[in-house]
């Protein structure tokens, strides 16, 4: 899937329509048929207004919107004994020591809710990298230290942002969370205990490995589907928006404060 080439389906001058049919075995040996479906459209000021509700004008703006649909095309349900899939979004940007992602979360008792964040991907996150304060996460996004951390479903606000304070860059990450899921395929590179105790919502910072390779470096703000219990035939459908934002510092930090519920010399400053 990750070199198979996407039919395009259709396109405009702002959408595209692409889709793939695919099939695997994972590793409880379950044969699983299914089609893939991505809509990309690049979003006006007006439409970021409408579907978001976040007025951008008089600031320079990239935003798109990413409509995937997974379809069980096989001839069994689903089911969590043998398996099921789901959608992973990986939002790849540029990193630099002047950006720091912020995560607002909702708070609530751990012992229901689940942990804060979650930065047992790759091992502990030191505390000059990783900070909780108040109901925001803040996490350091320069690509030197390979990290990843995550939230719960019930913490996740559907909400997550970065901000580059040296090229005034605010990068908003949407993702209208289904209410009530709570089981998610959980990603860690492991053989699972509780495989769908997974987080909704993610971040990682690239890193040198020990041998001194390094894949980036980048930095992602990532989203995943609920795990995928579907019939033959139905649909699971997955959507967020991508918001990259410049300009005007006074009116990037009222989207700031609206959209992440904190300024942007609050981010700048979190570390200090």
């Amino acid at each position: 899937m990750d070199t198979t080439p996407f039919e395009v389906v259709r396109c405009t001058d702002s959408t595209a329509l692409f889709a793939c049919d695919a099939e695997s075995d994972n590793y409880s040996g379950t044969h699983l048929k299914f089609r893939l479906e991505r809509e990309v459209a690049v979003l006006s000021e007006n439409d970021i207004l409408k579907q978001l509700g976040i007025d951008v004008k008089g600031l320079q703006s990239v935003a798109y919107k990413s409509s995937n649909v997974i379809i069980n095309t096989g001839d069994h349900k689903w089911v969590k004994e043998t398996g099921l899939l789901s959608i992973w979004m990986l939002g790849m940007f540029n990193p630099s020591p002047s950006v720091i992602v912020a995560i607002p979360f909702k708070p609530g008792d751990e012992k229901i809710m689940g942990p804060a964040v979650n930065d047992s991907y790759f091992g502990k996150i030191s505390a000059d990298r990783l900070k909780v304060s108040g109901n925001h996460i803040f996490f350091r996004a320069d690509g030197k230290s390979r990290g990843k951390i995550g939230l719960p479903p019930l913490r996740a606000t559907g909400i997550m942002g970065s901000y580059d304070s040296a090229n005034n860059i605010l990068t908003l990450l949407i993702c209208r969370l289904p209410e009530g899921k709570t089981e998610y395929v959980n990603s860690a590179w492991k053989i699972q205990d509780d495989p769908f105790s997974g987080d909704a919502m993610n971040s990682y910072n690239d890193g040198p490995l020990e041998d001194g390779s390094q894949m980036g470096p980048f930095y992602e703000l990532e989203t995943s589907s609920p795990a995928a219990a579907l019939k033959p035939g139905e649909r699971l459908d997955h959507v967020q928006f991508t918001l990259h934002l410049t300009g005007d510092r006074e009116l990037l930090n009222k989207v700031s404060l609206k959209a992440l519920g904190i300024s942007l010399d609050e981010i700048k400053n979190s570390f200090r």
